[in-house]
């Protein structure tokens, strides 16, 4: 289905946010050519990938920032107490099913997207 979505091209940013060993090893494989892959979930073992793929696809790999599981319950309770309303960053949205015509223009800075969010 994701390759059809794509028409073939796959993704250009591949987001991992389990921190399932598993998900993030099987990440790269689903990059277009030229993708970014970010690891946002954290994992304590080491990912693995096949060099020559990752190299062919001229990958680029991203992670977050050192963040520690303080700074994330500062953040969750934030949040629930209402003193961050995630909901005012949330710029644009947009279904699923146009994903493929409308993502594009959200690319442009001129378009004024600080978060875009896919309705399922």
């Amino acid at each position: 289905m994701l390759r059809e979505i794509t028409n073939d091209e796959m993704p250009l940013v591949v987001i991992d946010a389990t921190g399932n060993l598993k998900a993030i090893n099987n990440g790269f494989e689903y990059l277009a050519h030229g993708g970014r892959y970010v690891l946002v979930g954290l994992q304590k073992k080491e990912i693995s990938f096949l060099h020559p793929l990752f190299h062919k696809k001229e990958t680029t790999l991203m992670s977050s920032r050192n963040a520690t599981r303080e700074d994330f319950q500062f953040v969750i309770q934030a949040l629930r107490s209402k003193q961050i309303n995630a909901n005012a960053f949330i710029t644009h949205r947009l279904p699923f099913q146009n994903v493929m015509k409308d993502f594009p223009g959200f690319l442009d800075p001129a378009s004024g997207v600080i978060k875009a969010m896919i309705e399922m």
